[in-house]
């Protein structure tokens, strides 16, 4: 609820503060007074439209704040309106824009009167106040919905469509029938080859170096030849024992070594038809490498890849057959429970008009017809609220209709129906659920309810069923009502009277609360005008007994007992 409003230079209100608290509150005082200026501020903190004429002459700006209470939470809205540049919004102590603004302080106030800010103009407000009037379930239609997108997600993954399918076969077919036909079981085989194909294209270069390298080690005069000649002359010097001993390894080494020359030497052949072999083993395995991995190994592990998703592929048509059949029976689901909503909203609608209707008959609105059209595919989403005010006046959606009085009392008939506040509902607290729509959607009405001009042309009884009707509200919401008629402010809970002054040549707006007598002399004033009439002041006095007693009255109904 709103609990305290705080308003600055705007208009004729030069710093007003205003602690407001649960169930109804009437706004009263003369025509000018300032009252209208209140909405104005609220609407401001909605995200309403700031204009510069509003600031007051003489201030550089306007400035609202509202505190917001919600159980053991808090929301500060703020809005500032320079006389020039551009406005500047807040919430909780942080800029915001205007358009967060709108959406903070939608979620807590609805203005009904003159203003854009009034939840159930919007279609979709309107469709969830039918589904909850109607207790529609939307859950079915969601699950359905949800199990189809999800069906249809898994045909997504498993390779487009069918012309896709093939194309992707082809090419992993290709692919895998190169890789397979490569046979590729060793990761290391280009460097094997590249060895092999280095041996066989120099062979005659090799076995001609192999030859002459050992000729020089055991030939005539050779490596070993001088060796041991070397040997011989250092045997038996005792000063030369260490190096006669590695002469002597180095002879056997050099043996040896001559041996393993001869040896390779002797292995080494020409064979062109392995070249070409080895050659073109290469070349391959070059190819495979360009087009499927760097090295030798991603190219095997790119074969296992494409094995596995061409076994994915060849089985889809299975795996297809199958999805579409549960596909098949989501969408027979989806279609069922759309019906369902869909009779459920067109069955209920007629009988949300008539009750409306009954509201409007007793507002003051003898002639108006309400009409709630249901329409579209499927589920029937298309839901609007249309108002003819008077007998013979086409209906109109409720956006379009010009008088804010008669788009206030069609507001208020409405809320009593979708809260159950209007007798025969069910029984509310304060802070319930308002009108908000069916199980499924997060969407309730907002705590505090504003009504302006609601009581335009009302008068006598009918004054009296717009007061029990705002009280009957009251029970589930803070209404705030700007009101001219004793009848309605009578059944408030509190009443805030609005004057005006003049001080040092400057009309200046000021607000408190009236209560007891004080009351008794504000309701005198707006019944003859004449707050010291003692007839006006028993008149006064019989209002707020006559609404006291009627609220008890209501109160002890919807709670299902009997008043004392």
């Amino acid at each position: 609820m709103l609990a305290e409003l705080h308003v600055r230079d705007l208009g004729v209100i030069v710093d007003l503060h205003l602690l407001l608290d649960e169930g109804m509150t009437a706004l009263t005082g003369e025509t000018g007074a300032g009252k209208t200026l209140l909405v104005e501020a609220i609407d401001l903190l909605m995200g309403g439209r700031a204009d510069a004429v509003l600031v007051r002459p003489g201030a550089e700006e306007a400035r609202v704040e509202g505190r917001f209470v919600a159980g053991e939470s808090e929301t500060v809205l703020a809005r500032a309106v320079p006389r020039t540049g551009r406005s500047r919004a807040y919430v909780d102590g942080r800029l915001a824009t205007a358009a967060e603004l709108a959406e903070v302080g939608g979620a807590l106030v609805d203005l009904h009167g003159q203003h854009a800010h009034q939840s159930l103009l919007s279609p979709r407000a309107q469709r969830a106040a039918l589904d909850r009037f109607a207790g529609v379930d939307l859950a079915p239609l969601r699950e359905a919905r949800a199990a189809v997108k999800a069906i249809e997600e898994v045909l997504a993954t498993l390779g487009g469509d069918a012309r896709a399918r093939a194309r992707e076969m082809d090419l992993l077919r290709f692919q895998l029938g190169e890789l397979e036909a490569a046979r590729l079981d060793d990761p290391d085989e280009d460097l094997a080859l590249e060895a092999e194909e280095d041996a066989l294209a120099d062979a005659a270069a090799h076995r001609e170096a192999a030859i002459a390298g050992y000729r020089a080690l055991t030939g005539e005069g050779g490596a070993l030849d001088a060796v041991g000649a070397a040997v011989e002359a250092l045997a038996g010097r005792r000063p030369f024992a260490d190096v006669e001993d590695r002469l002597r390894s180095l002879q056997a080494e050099l043996a040896e070594g001559a041996s393993d020359l001869r040896q390779a030497g002797d292995a080494i052949v020409e064979e062109p038809e392995r070249l070409d072999e080895v050659r073109a083993r290469r070349r391959l395995l070059r190819d495979l490498c360009r087009k499927y991995g760097e090295q030798l190994s991603e190219v095997m592990a790119f074969e296992t890849e494409v094995r596995t998703r061409l076994a994915e592929l060849e089985s889809h048509g299975v795996r297809v057959e199958t999805l579409e059949g549960e596909r098949q029976v989501a969408v027979e689901a989806v279609d069922a429970a759309a019906a369902t909503v869909a009779g459920a909203r067109k069955k209920a609608a007629p009988r949300l008009a008539a009750r409306v209707q009954e509201h409007l008959r007793t507002l003051a609105m003898p002639g108006a017809r309400l009409e709630v059209t249901v329409e579209g595919p499927g589920p029937a989403d298309d839901v609007e609220f249309l108002l003819a005010a008077n007998r013979g006046a086409p209906p109109l959606p409720l956006a379009k209709v010009a008088s804010g009085g008669e788009l206030a009392r069609a507001m208020l008939a409405a809320r009593l129906v979708l809260t159950g506040a209007g007798g025969d509902g069910a029984p509310l607290r304060r802070g319930g659920r308002g009108w908000g729509p069916a199980r499924g959607e997060d969407n309730e009405a907002p705590p505090t309810l504003v009504f302006d001009e609601v009581d335009a042309g009302v008068g006598g009884e009918a004054a009296l069923a717009v007061g029990r009707a705002l009280a009957d509200l009251a029970a589930g919401h803070q209404v705030l009502v700007v009101t001219h008629l004793p009848q309605v402010a009578a059944f408030a809970d509190h009443q805030v009277v609005v004057t005006k002054d003049d001080r040092t040549g400057a009309t200046v707006a000021s607000a408190r609360p009236v209560a007891g007598a004080d009351r008794v002399v504000e309701l005198s004033r707006m019944l003859s005008g004449q707050p010291s009439s003692g007839t006006a002041r028993d008149h006064a006095e019989e209002l707020l007994a006559t609404a006291a007693a009627q609220r008890t009255a209501r109160a002890a109904l919807r709670a299902g007992s009997t008043p004392r």
